[in-house]
């Protein structure tokens, strides 16, 4: 308390002290109280490139089901300098988006004509001047907050250099993509390859695994739906021990939803199992690289078994799923 004392009484330190406080208190009440930061939508060119490839990918997907090629070159435009990288990255990447439809996006924004400049993107707010005075704010509170803890430990530690640990201010998280499996690569003439591709991926601990997909005509039309969900758990506990899946299609023009059952090694050979899973729909046991053909009135559907792998513990030898990727390729009949 003496050595406080002592300090006190030097102008200034006194003075940078009671400036310091003075300036983390105006910051406080009017920054954060009465004038405090108004905050606005960012554009799509100002995002985290892992913010910039899920914009990307939803423009993506809108222009399959749109067809609109304006709104697709207004929505890559809007990533600016950003725009080639990212459409590179989705390229090399494509996730559940099916490369074709890739293509034709790159192809309709290569084609459109260039949009004036200040053409903004509907639905998406421009950065104003309140994000530049939050910046400015947030960097004087920092430096203010460093100078006030530099004064403290001068005083109370009587002068002594001490190395003050800083937490790393962690980054924004990428958004997490899947790392696509590769995809069959049917003949390109376009009365053999198929309409549309999805790639359906689970892995263990994703207890509400129902992977659903629309399958629209090249015009757009709605045709039907299909996917992969779980049909049979084995074991007790949480996660769920999976040792089926379901994959469905559904066509408008069928009265019937068609759907086969992929089981595990273990499920497959199991009378019981395979019997009570039998009135579900056709077993076939998982193997990588194996294939099943499902069939309705005006559809086709090829799923093939990209990759996959057991899990292991107390359970039978391949008796559940750790991880399964299966391609569905949907072709129209004629």
């Amino acid at each position: 308390m003496n050595q406080i004392r002592e300090y006190l009484q030097r102008p200034l330190l006194v003075g940078i002290a009671a400036f310091v406080v003075g300036l983390i208190l105006g910051l406080v009440v009017l920054g954060w109280g009465l004038w405090p930061v108004q905050w606005t939508d960012a554009a799509p060119s100002d995002l985290h490139p892992g913010y910039q490839q899920i914009w990307l990918q939803m423009a993506i997907s809108s222009y399959g089901n749109t067809g609109d090629a304006a709104r697709a070159k207004q929505e890559y435009d809007a990533l600016g300098s950003a725009g080639p990288d990212t459409l590179a990255l989705i390229k090399s990447n494509p996730g559940n988006l099916n490369p074709n439809l890739i293509s034709q996006f790159e192809d309709a924004v290569s084609a459109t004509a260039q949009l004036p400049a200040g053409t903004s993107v509907p639905g998406v707010a421009t950065t104003t001047g309140g994000s530049n005075l939050t910046t400015l704010l947030v960097v004087m509170c920092s430096v203010t907050f460093v100078a006030a803890a530099a004064i403290i430990a001068y005083v109370v530690l009587q002068g002594r250099k001490r190395s003050m640990a800083v937490a790393p201010i962690s980054p924004i998280p990428a958004t997490e993509v899947e790392t696509p499996a590769d995809w069959t690569n049917y003949p390109t003439s376009v009365a053999q390859a198929p309409m549309v591709q999805f790639m359906a991926s689970y892995k263990a601990g994703d207890d509400l695994f129902d992977d659903s997909f629309s399958i629209d005509s090249p015009s757009g039309e709605f045709l039907g739906e299909c996917g992969m969900g779980i049909s049979e758990t084995i074991g007790v506990g949480v996660p769920k021990k999976v040792t089926a899946f379901e994959v469905w299609l559904f066509d408008k023009n069928d009265i019937q939803t068609v759907t086969k059952v992929l089981m595990s090694a273990h499920a497959f050979n199991d009378p019981t199992i395979r019997q009570k899973l039998e009135a579900k729909g056709e077993p076939f046991e998982a193997i990588s690289g194996g294939q099943t053909v499902l069939e309705t009135a005006t559809l086709k559907l090829v799923a093939r078994v990209v990759d996959m792998s057991y899990g292991s513990g107390a359970l039978p030898e391949n008796s559940f799923f750790d991880s399964m990727v299966l391609e569905l390729a949907i072709w129209q009949k004629q």
